[in-house]
C-alpha cells in the first residue's frame, strides 16, 4: 500500500508495534480529557465527544445490519474507544477503525463475520449518499483495496491494545444482581431490567468504561433504573444493594451522573435508550 490510506500508514503501524500488552484501561476523566492523543492534535473536546459518539453509532448501526450480539457490537465501541484513548482522531479514520473493530470483536465474542460479510455493510453506510457505492463496491479493485485497508487497520488496532483483547461487560453483574433484588412484583422486575439494560447500552457512548469497572455501570443502570420507574432498591437489613455491586456511594454518584450527561446533551428520554 503507498502512502496513507484512510488516516493510516505502514509507518504509524510500525511505530505501534512495540506497544506492551497493558491494563492500564482505567484512568480519570480528567485524564482522559486532558491527555487525550487527539487534543494534543487541536481537537477540542467537545468535537471529540462528537467524534466518540459518531463512531459508536456506526458500530451499533454496522453491529445490527450484520446481525450479531449486542454483546459483540459493545466489544466493538471499547476496542474503538481503547485505540482512541492512545491514537488521535486526527491521523485515524473513526469509519475505518471502527469497522477493523467490529472485525475484530467478532472473533473474540463469536460468531464471527467474515470480511465479505463486514466490508460490503460497512462500505455502503460510510458512502451513504451515493447511491453507487452496493454496485462499486463489488468491483473486486475497490473491494481488494477495502479489505487491504480494514486488515492494515486491524493490524494498528492490535499493535495499540497491545494485543490486550480481554473486555467484561456490565451485563454479566447486572443480571446477577437483579437476581439477588426482589423488588415488587415480575413485571416490574422485567422492566428494571429493560431500562438497566438500555441504560448500559446508551453508556458505551461515554467515556465510562474507561474509568470504572463493569460492576460500577451496572450498579450506576440500576440506580437510575430504578428511580425511573420508581422502584425501591433493598438498602437496609442484611442487603444493602450497592454493597452486593461493591461501589461506593461516591462512585454511584459519578457514574450516574455520568449517564445523565448524554441525556441532558442529547435531549432523548433514558426509556428511549438502545434496546437490546
Amino acid at each position: 500500500m503507498a502512502g496513507n490510506v484512510g488516516g493510516l500508514s505502514s509507518q504509524h503501524l510500525r511505530q505501534q508495534e512495540d506497544v506492551g500488552v497493558g491494563g492500564r484501561w482505567y484512568m480519570s476523566r480528567k485524564e482522559i480529557e486532558e491527555n487525550s492523543p487527539s487534543r494534543r492534535d487541536g481537537i477540542e473536546l467537545k468535537k471529540e465527544t462528537y467524534l466518540r459518539k459518531s463512531y459508536c453509532t456506526f458500530l451499533q448501526d454496522l453491529g445490527m445490519r450484520l446481525k450479531v450480539p449486542q454483546v459483540t457490537i459493545a466489544t466493538a465501541i471499547i476496542f474503538c474507544h481503547r485505540f482512541f484513548l492512545q491514537q488521535s482522531h486526527a491521523t485515524n479514520d473513526r469509519r475505518t477503525i471502527a469497522t477493523a473493530c467490529m472485525f475484530l470483536a467478532g472473533k473474540v465474542e463469536e460468531p464471527p463475520r467474515s470480511l465479505k460479510e463486514v466490508i460490503p455493510v460497512s462500505y455502503e453506510m460510510i458512502h451513504k449518499k451515493d447511491a453507487t457505492a452496493a454496485q462499486r463496491i463489488k468491483q473486486k479493485e475497490v473491494y481488494e483495496q477495502q479489505k487491504e485497508l480494514i486488515l492494515l487497520a486491524e493490524r494498528l488496532v492490535l499493535a495499540t491494545l497491545g494485543f490486550d483483547l480481554n473486555v467484561h461487560h456490565p451485563y454479566k453483574p447486572l443480571v446477577k444482581a437483579m437476581r439477588k433484588f426482589k423488588v415488587a412484583d415480575e413485571d416490574t422486575e422485567k422492566a428494571l431490567a429493560q431500562v438497566a439494560w438500555n441504560f448500559v447500552n446508551d453508556g458505551l457512548r461515554t467515556s465510562l468504561c474507561l474509568q470504572f469497572k463493569p460492576h460500577h455501570i451496572a450498579a450506576g443502570a440500576i440506580f437510575l433504573a430504578a428511580k425511573f420507574l420508581k422502584v425501591k432498591l433493598p438498602s437496609d437489613g442484611e442487603m444493602i444493594w450497592w454493597h452486593e455491586l461493591d461501589i461506593t456511594p461516591r462512585q454511584l454518584e459519578e457514574v450516574s451522573n455520568q449517564m445523565l450527561e448524554l441525556y441532558e446533551q442529547n435531549g432523548v428520554p433514558p426509556s428511549q435508550g438502545t434496546k437490546s
